[in-house]
């Protein structure tokens, strides 16, 4: 209220009585009732406002209270003015509806952060310029857990990348979406997809999608190796037997020298292929897990004279002596058809690769619960860089030796992902020119593992 209001309520009702009191010829007492009239419109005045004040500190108070969230008791005042109870219920309306809106906003705040930090993808947001102000768990696993604040810093401080840093620009200043991939290197490289759009609908800054397509860029090469090798191997013994076959359309047919051993090539080779084909069937069904294992209690000395019978013959040819040392009693829960070749592969391989008159021995023990079959050559040997992916599909140690002698290049593939069915490993230990030992381990049945 102006001075000049408060004057005027004040005087106003002073002036009206001394102006009464002169019309009706009292113009003695007109001054005194005057000066009265004003000194109680003064006190009138100065009660009123200090009730409109104490209205005021209360409602003050109050709505403070609610805003810090404090319990707030009702307090009944008699003399309350009509417009401070209106006032006070705007406020009490007001409050409750922020009250409402907030619970709303924190309730979809929680829901959004949830969704996002479910997500296998890393996402970040920025500003509009470039500073990421958001992201999820994910993108924090994808950048090394170890890694400070991702909030506040630009996107080359985070990934030392050039592309993405202009593409995340791009996005903020001229709005347009880019992809791209990029590798991220450390003690396990990530391969990351990555689409930066802008935000949209009239917000400033971008948003980027990670992608993790490290195991699917991964598998793409296998396949890409896989088919490399098939079509290799395929076209070899394809090769050779078109070949000799031609040879014989064109009349070495008739030639009763040369005939028979084109003949014999032929029949090589084309069981050359078929084991290709059936190695290629065995692998693929034991990746796909629709190879069906039978578990029982089976005797390893029995299957390991068994794959030794098969190989003999080839042992006996290179004058190469074959010894098994396995107690008969040695008992392993596994796939019998399985363990046998198992055993058949490795002793295969040993007598493959051991020059005549060498030595392959078959030692079987039980140790610590699980059943252990080394299988020991004086072979060739294998230099310590290729041991590590000797068990990799079509992998060779020496390409050309190996073709010639006969192998798939998928044996010792076989050998692993059958004795992972089986619950077992295999493990090598060689040395160039001193020869290698396969060493297999298998689960004990419960009589064995018990008495172990």
């Amino acid at each position: 209220m102006t001075l000049r209001a408060v004057l005027l309520s004040l005087l106003l009702p002073a002036a009206v009585v001394m102006l009464l009191l002169v019309v009706l010829g009292q113009p003695g007492t007109a001054v005194g009732a005057a000066l009265v009239t004003l000194a109680g419109s003064i006190a009138a005045h100065v009660a009123n406002r200090d009730q409109v004040h104490r209205q005021i500190q209360a409602l003050v108070s109050k709505t403070r209270d609610r805003v810090e969230g404090t319990a707030v008791s009702p307090s009944p005042d008699s003399e309350r003015m009509d417009e401070m109870a209106s006032l006070e219920g705007a406020i009490d309306s007001l409050h409750s509806r922020l009250t409402t809106q907030n619970v709303l906003r924190t309730q979809e705040a929680r829901t959004l952060t949830a969704v996002l930090d479910g997500m296998v993808e890393g996402i970040w947001i920025t500003d509009a310029e470039g500073t990421v102000i958001r992201h999820n768990d994910a993108l924090r696993v994808m950048l090394q857990p170890g890694r400070g604040a991702i909030v506040g810093q630009r996107p080359l401080a985070l990934i030392r990348d050039e592309a993405l840093n202009d593409a995340v620009a791009r996005a903020c200043r001229e709005g347009t979406s880019s992809r791209l991939e990029l590798t991220l290197e450390g003690l396990f490289p990530l391969t990351l997809a990555i689409r930066v759009t802008p935000l949209g609908r009239d917000l400033p800054g971008s948003a980027a999608v990670f992608n993790d397509v490290t195991e699917l860029r991964r598998l793409e090469n296998v396949r890409k190796d896989f088919v490399a090798n098939v079509s290799h191997e395929l076209r070899t013994p394809i090769t050779a037997i078109r070949g000799y076959a031609e040879t014989l359309q064109t009349g070495a047919l008739q030639d009763p020298t040369v005939a028979p051993k084109m003949v014999e090539i032929i029949h090589r080779q084309s069981e050359r292929l078929s084991e290709l084909v059936e190695d290629l069937l065995e692998l693929s069904r034991l990746e796909s897990r629709e190879m069906k294992l039978r578990f029982a209690d089976v005797s390893l000395a029995v299957a390991a004279s068994r794959a030794a019978d098969t190989v003999k013959p080839k042992a006996e040819g290179k004058n190469i002596r074959l010894e098994l040392h396995v107690p008969s009693d040695l008992r392993a829960r596994g796939d019998e058809r399985a363990v046998e070749q198992v055993l058949l592969n490795l002793l295969d391989n040993a007598v493959k690769y051991t020059p005549a008159g060498g030595r392959v021995d078959v030692r079987g023990t039980q140790e610590n619960g699980r059943c252990v079959v080394r299988v020991k050559d004086t072979g060739v040997g294998i230099e310590p860089k290729h041991l590590s992916r000797i068990f990799e599909r079509f992998y060779r140690v020496d390409k050309g030796r190996s073709r010639d002698m006969g192998g798939t290049g998928l044996g010792l593939s076989i050998v692993k992902h059958l004795l992972g069915a089986m619950e077992g490993e295999v493990k090598v230990e060689s040395q160039p020119n001193v020869g290698s030992v396969f060493v297999i381990f298998l689960p004990s049945t419960p009589s064995e593992a018990a008495s172990g």
